[in-house]
């Protein structure tokens, strides 16, 4: 089911948790923005935030927040916050309060009014609970939204990419784009990823060197131009 309101759109994911997805995500929403679209961003649930102020501060939905232009209020953007830094449908759990997949479908539907491209982030990787009935491939599918897969441009990284798109094959989920994303400074110069895994997929692979601040212009105009009618093809592994 594609979001009625926002016409096109990504869903935000990665192979594992701490590897950059809000990094890339702001990089992603500032190069949409650049481009002439009104981004809306949703991080509908946020686990491991910070209590300030008297209420929870959710750190990655502030950042995509900012990256949008402070445009849209926090709350829409994320309405379920938890203080534990555990998976969302745990934290929830240990907060008193449910977390049914539906109920982020809707977070993340909520208020599109005036925007044209739709920005979902997710809650550690693509096979991460993401709610108490369903993972964070399981909200994507529910939205109707292809992928960005972000992978860390590690040794490893072919791997954690490959299962990464075997996992969105199982779920019926296309995936426009994995990126690459160098989380440490320091990685072997002879080391290349993005090479090697064109030899075993034909996914587009962007690739961003250590704290890159250049954006992602190229993959928002690859994005721009596909419709969320390309959900139907898959990017698989050979």
């Amino acid at each position: 089911m594609n979001p009625p309101l926002a016409q096109r759109g990504v869903f935000l994911t990665a192979t594992d948790t701490g590897v950059g997805k809000t990094f890339v995500g702001t990089l992603l929403v500032q190069a949409l923005s650049r481009q002439g679209r009104r981004v809306a961003v949703r991080k509908p649930v946020e686990s491991g935030c910070a209590l300030q102020d008297g209420g929870l501060q959710p750190a990655d939905a502030l950042a995509l927040q900012a990256a949008a232009g402070n445009r849209e209020a926090l709350q829409v953007i994320c309405p379920y916050r938890f203080r534990h830094a555990l998976s969302p449908p745990r934290a929830a759990s240990l907060a008193g309060e449910r977390l049914p997949l539906a109920a982020l479908r809707a977070a993340a539907l909520d208020g599109l009014d005036g925007s044209d491209w739709l920005h979902v982030e997710g809650a550690g990787g693509i096979c991460s609970p993401i709610a108490e009935d369903g993972l964070n491939a399981d909200l994507a599918a529910a939205l109707g939204l292809p992928l960005v897969l972000v992978v860390p441009d590690r040794l490893g990284g072919i791997n954690q990419a490959l299962m990464g798109l075997a996992a969105a094959e199982r779920h019926g989920l296309h995936v426009a784009a994995l990126v690459l994303n160098r989380v440490t400074a320091e990685t072997d110069p002879d080391l290349d990823n993005a090479g090697e895994l064109a030899a075993h997929s034909d996914c587009p692979v962007f690739r961003l060197p250590h704290a890159a601040a250049d954006g992602l212009d190229a993959l928002a105009a690859q994005l721009l131009g596909q419709t969320n009618s390309s959900s139907s093809r898959r990017a698989t592994p050979r």
